[in-house]
């Protein structure tokens, strides 16, 4: 399932008032429910992705990882008190990845590099928001957030799975090729694609990339991490089931920038 995959931003446009935001963990079965209708709209009547636990009656995107994560959920209070959900995040920690059975994202890569460098880890997962609200806002409320809890919890490295949408490794080979030539992650962290779906990719030749059109094809959750310092495992692993082609994005807290910081968790205020 994509993990930190965005579709195309659009201008917050689709709501009729201006948004009044507010980020919070999800406290209850009712909150962790909210935040999987909003990952159903997206991820499932968007994306056209799907699971095995996924509940279609109840327009529910859950997965058996869901019980063990933190849940931060960004809402619009201006919107029906039923639907004021329009951006989440799920996180796993090292302790909840032991008590799930492993990350996520180990079905897809091997974590061992990571999991023995005695870091404190992060999961990034699930990262969506509703159309309306792309392009604005909106997701810096969640980054800021989001740098709250990895402050708090002395966080070392963000890590997770960012899709491309398809698996026509041809078609993908220019945005592929420039994250490998330019956003390799270095030796400590450069984690290795596993698994039937596993391609160690060959980049193109770095003088046939347009590395412009390049950019513009890459999704935009994806190039919002390389801003901070993110880098690219080794590989990629091409999901047919779910029509995607996915990267281990790593982002040691060391490598953001003061300036970078300012930005990832400077004060917003609503809307």
């Amino acid at each position: 399932m994509n993990e930190m995959q965005n579709p195309p931003p659009d201008l917050e446009t689709g709501h009729r008032n201006t948004p009044r935001f507010a980020v919070s963990i999800a406290q209850n079965i009712c909150d962790v429910q909210a935040a999987q209708r909003l990952r159903y709209l997206v991820f499932v009547s968007e994306l056209g992705g799907d699971g095995p636990l996924v509940d279609h009656d109840a327009q529910l995107e859950q997965d058996r990882f869901d019980a063990h994560a933190v849940h931060l959920l960004l809402r619009d209070t201006t919107r029906a008190e039923n639907d004021q959900v329009v951006g989440v995040y799920r996180l796993l920690t090292e302790k909840a990845a032991v008590a799930a059975g492993r990350f996520y994202c180990e079905s897809e890569y091997d974590l061992s590099r990571l999991k023995t460098s005695r870091l404190r880890l992060l999961e990034l997962g699930r990262s969506c928001l509703h159309p309306d609200y792309r392009g604005g806002t909106a997701m810096m409320h969640l980054w800021q957030a989001l740098a709250d809890y990895v402050q708090a919890q002395e966080i070392d490295v963000l890590f997770g799975v960012a899709s491309f949408h398809g698996t026509d490794l041809d078609r993908l080979a220019a945005p592929l090729s420039l994250l490998f030539h330019r956003h390799l992650a270095p030796e400590p962290f450069l984690v290795q694609a596993k698994g039937a779906g596993a391609v160690d990719f060959a980049p193109l030749p770095a003088d046939q990339i347009d590395r412009v059109a390049a950019m513009r094809d890459t999704p935009p959750l994806i190039k919002a991490y390389l801003r901070i310092g993110g880098v690219v495992g080794q590989g990629v692993f091409v999901d047919h089931a779910f029509n995607t082609t996915d990267v281990c994005l790593i982002l040691p807290t060391s490598r953001i920038s003061t300036r970078q910081k300012q930005i990832y968790s400077r004060p917003l205020a609503d809307g």
